[in-house]
């Protein structure tokens, strides 16, 4: 159908992302010309390594969710060889970039805002039984003003109870529990909060490996904890402690076990006002400069390995012609104007009918 979100409505601009199925662009809409970012996924790529339920699953969880800090999705729709799943545009880039390239440390203040958004983030979705189980400093997106919201969805699920089969999270940042096939709840996201944490206080984490086994393994040989004579002069040992008690290994004694008030109520944060930190009324002490582009470009050049072969393309070409590989991904769709224009008439007819019992 004409009125339908397509590709040409937007204007791409530029790659500002790589993806395991493809890369993220900048567009603009037309004829606003409104930022957003698009996600672009092959369908083979998608089919190829088994995941087609993983894109599925982030498109529809992120049909039902809403919040400031997270990076919403505003429209999503698929040609024959593509996805697209269009979100916020956060002209800061991710917290990686930043660790990264432009600035090792963080000050105190700027890590507990950092921290802070992160938390309010996760405090929303596990109010509404979801775990991101993804938590790491790539998905971690910063606004012009400096807030931070959590991206990526692909790995989130809602809750259940005996989950052990389902593998989250990136090396360094996945808890023991994850790594051990165990059932595991919100917990996971609470020690992937307190890593990073780590990592804005000390340029580093605390469980080396940059593969799952090397890290599982560091992971299990000792529990990680910082002593005061390890806290910065320039930090308060009360972070130190938020840390440790969020990296603890075992699940039951971590924070955050109770919920996201028990996080929230952490000494660390003692005077901290949540509320205007939701009506982002705070003025963020971590602002990226809007005047450089926040994301490093060798990042989205692919490696030789990486380069799909003639062969390979024209074997996509050919899976893709099949009904039945088209058809796994049928319902790919979102359009946030059409769910305001559905609430809108919601409204209405709710109000005639109001109207009418008077």
């Amino acid at each position: 159908m004409d009125g339908e979100i397509n590709k040409s409505m937007f204007i791409f601009k530029n790659v500002i992302g790589k993806g395991a199925f493809g890369y993220v662009w900048r567009v603009e809409k037309k004829p606003s010309r409104f930022p957003f970012a698009v996600k672009v996924m092959s369908k083979a790529k998608v089919f190829n390594m088994r995941s087609v339920d993983t894109v599925i699953n982030e498109m529809k969880l992120l049909s039902q969710l809403k919040h400031p800090f997270i990076v919403n999705m505003n429209y999503a729709f698929q040609e024959k060889e593509n996805l697209y799943l269009v979100s916020d545009f956060m002209v800061g880039g991710d917290l990686r970039y930043h660790l990264t390239l432009r600035q090792r440390r963080f000050s105190e203040r700027q890590a507990q805002f950092i921290i802070a958004c992160v938390i309010l983030g996760l405090e929303y979705l596990h109010n509404n039984g979801i775990l991101h189980r993804d938590v790491r400093p790539e998905n971690i997106l910063i606004d012009g003003k400096g807030y931070c919201k959590l991206a990526d969805f692909g790995l989130a699920r809602i809750w259940q109870p005996l989950n052990s089969s389902d593998t989250s999270g990136a090396p360094g940042y996945a808890a023991p529990e994850v790594l051990n096939r165990q059932n595991h709840g919100t917990e996971v996201d609470y020690f992937a909060v307190g890593i990073i944490a780590h990592e804005l206080m000390l340029g580093k984490r605390p469980y080396p490996g940059n593969d799952r086994q090397t890290y599982k393994e560091n992971v299990m040989k000792i529990q990680a904890e910082l002593k005061k004579a390890d806290t910065p002069e320039s930090w308060n040992h009360e972070a130190s402690d938020f840390i440790n008690k969020c990296i603890l290994r075992k699940p039951t004694s971590r924070l955050g076990l109770n919920g996201p008030n028990e996080v929230k109520s952490h000494v660390w944060f003692k005077d901290f006002d949540w509320q205007a930190l939701l009506a982002r009324k705070l003025n963020s002490p971590f602002i990226p400069s809007i005047k450089r582009k926040n994301f490093d470009r060798k990042n989205f050049i692919l490696k030789p390995e990486e380069q799909e072969s003639t062969l390979q393309i024209k074997m996509n070409q050919e899976l893709l012609m099949q009904p039945s590989i088209q058809a796994l991904f049928d319902g790919y769709k979102y359009d946030i104007d059409e769910e305001k224009r559905k609430e809108l008439e919601r409204e209405e007819n709710e109000k005639k009918k109001r109207n009418k019992l008077k």
